[in-house]
């Protein structure tokens, strides 16, 4: 979405660009410490706010692609409209190697342009006067590059089906749109819209984001397929997905109204998709109960299979779990409970709240999306089986934690920090959830984030102190902790006669996080450690102590 239609919304933007400067001037210092890569040119191009793009707000991509799977090429155009927020004479937009820019024109002129690695710099010649919206198209071509392994490493893909059919797939998160397609590839302007024609040889069918306007055959053996999609759209989310589908639909009266269900499967899993597609209603009523409404109910929901294992395309769910319950018929929890649901259903659609409806301005900050769609997992198993059972599924999600670096790198260069942001970040969720106490006040929290954010792009920051505020406790060392550190939180504890001594240790300065402890003879308290050491008169037995278990923190008895 964009940050420039309205006073109020500039405002917004204006808070959130301070949050971000913020941000990253308090996390440096510990981001370069412990993170060892080494950023390049490229990397401050495509991940920072550079003076080129500063300047322009986009407001509609119109997005025509032709893929020829015969020699894995694909060509076509994209019309950015943008709006003018001041005066400038360059241009950022994004195209990566090894895909070549043909042409780039404004006002039927063709504009000159210099290549710097995967960004193209457009010399401007018309006026380009504040306030006013202009038009630039951008036509290109290539082959684009291949990812073996969908979704983590990203671009296209042009495998076969089982019965040696063409099957084409884009998946390119973190590594960017504009892999496939010149964009602006920057996570904090989105479009307001989206237009996304595809062209496709026959039998294939292209299944896209939002809702499907025209079907064209083309004399050549051809067939577009025009998308559009009504919402703001973060373009890593844009997708192609061709193949021989086959079509089924449903609804679910929803919160917000009708909401339609499409299913595209490959026609010769009809069957199955069927059965193992009966998940989605009661996912989507939990997480509306716990979330707020569906964001896209204009563009409608869809489940679509492909040769990828998933990926949270707005409005266009990529699906490639083998229809088996679990994460391909494992549980990633260790407890059982992960095998009563189909992960890829359950994780890539909690992403159309968090992720999708709420998407980060950085990737730095993508801990936004993760961690509340591991946390939705929790929230699933709840659903499904009652709270102990979605606290167990949490807790055993504990045992992926690596703590190899921390969940927030640096930001403005593109980089995305450990996938602790999955486990250690939904238990992070979790034990706030624990702190909190209050199971109504924090699905308020939880809906009122997605309510407050609605179809907007944020901070970190701004989730962190959306949540403090509503819960009324300062969180601010809690998420400094479990985003920042590698460090989980000791309990250390002694007792020496009828005293109890406790504190926290391995915390970052001032960590203050309450907790509660089973405490034999005494029950159970709510205890507000600090680093420095305080007393409980308790009895001798009190050294059997037990910490809840919601509170993702270890105990250690001191000598």
């Amino acid at each position: 979405m964009g940050c420039h239609q309205t006073q109020v919304r500039r405002r917004a933007c204006v808070r959130a660009a301070l949050s971000l400067l913020v941000a990253s001037l308090a996390l440096v210092s510990i981001a370069t410490a412990q993170d060892t890569t080494h950023y390049t040119h490229a990397d401050t191009l495509r991940g920072s706010n550079g003076p080129a793009r500063t300047w322009w707000d986009v407001q509609f991509y119109d997005l025509h692609t032709r893929v020829n799977p015969r020699d894995s090429s694909i060509a076509g155009w994209n019309g950015i409209t943008y709006r003018v927020l001041q005066p400038a004479r360059e241009m950022q937009i994004d195209l990566q190697m090894p895909l070549v820019v043909d042409s780039i024109a404004q006002d039927r002129r063709n504009l000159n342009y210099r290549r710097d690695g995967n960004a193209f710099f457009v010399a401007l010649t018309a006026p380009q006067r504040a306030g006013t919206t202009r038009t630039i198209t951008v036509w290109y071509h290539g082959k684009p590059r291949v990812g073996r392994r969908l979704p983590w490493d990203g671009g296209f893909t042009f495998p076969t089906d089982s019965l040696g059919r063409q099957w084409i797939a884009t998946a390119n998160e973190g590594l960017g749109a504009s892999v496939w397609w010149p964009t602006k590839d920057y996570l904090a302007d989105e479009p307001d819209s989206q237009r996304i024609a595809i062209t496709v040889p026959d039998p294939l069918i292209d299944v896209s984001n939002g809702r499907l306007r025209s079907t064209t055959k083309n004399r050549d053996g051809t067939t577009t397929y025009e998308w559009f999609v009504t919402s703001p759209i973060n373009n890593y989310d844009v997708t192609i997905n061709a193949g021989q589908y086959t079509h089924f639909s449903d609804t679910l009266d929803g919160e917000a109204g009708r909401l339609s269900l499409d299913f595209w499967p490959l026609d010769y899993h009809a069957d199955t998709a069927r059965r193992q597609f009966q998940q989605v209603i009661p996912m989507l009523r939990c997480f509306e109960h716990w979330f707020g409404p569906y964001p896209w109910y204009a563009d409608g929901y869809k489940l679509i299979e492909t040769p990828h294992l998933g990926m949270e395309h707005q409005s266009g769910v990529a699906y490639g779990n083998h229809f088996l319950n679990g994460y391909l018929g494992r549980d990633l929890s260790g407890t059982g409970l992960g095998l009563q649901w189909d992960f890829i259903i359950v994780h890539e659609s909690a992403h159309e709240w968090f992720g999708n409806n709420i998407s980060a301005q950085d990737h730095a900050d993508m801990w936004v999306h993760e961690s509340f769609a591991n946390y939705a997992e929790g929230i699933y198993t709840e659903c499904r089986m009652g709270k102990s059972a979605g606290a167990a599924y949490m807790i055993g999600a504990r045992a992926g934690v690596r703590n190899d670096r921390p969940v927030v790198p640096v930001f403005g260069l593109n980089a995305q920090g450990s996938g602790d942001m999955y486990p250690k970040g939904g238990n992070m969720l979790h034990t706030i959830r624990a702190i909190i106490d209050d199971d109504a006040k924090w699905r308020d929290i939880l809906r009122g984030l997605n309510k407050t954010f609605y179809h907007q792009t944020v901070t970190g920051n701004q989730v962190q102190e959306y949540i403090s505020r509503e819960a009324g406790v300062d969180l601010g060392k809690v998420f400094a902790q479990y985003l920042t550190t590698t460090k989980i939180p000791v309990f250390e504890y002694r007792v020496q006669g009828t005293t109890l001594s406790y504190h926290w240790a391995n915390v970052v300065p001032g960590f203050d996080m309450p907790v509660r402890v089973n405490i034999p003879g005494l029950g159970t308290r709510l205890l507000r450690p600090t680093e420095a050491w305080q007393t409980l008169e308790a009895s001798p037995r009190a050294g059997e102590l037990s910490v809840d278990e919601n509170f993702y923190v270890t105990a250690s008895q001191a000598p």
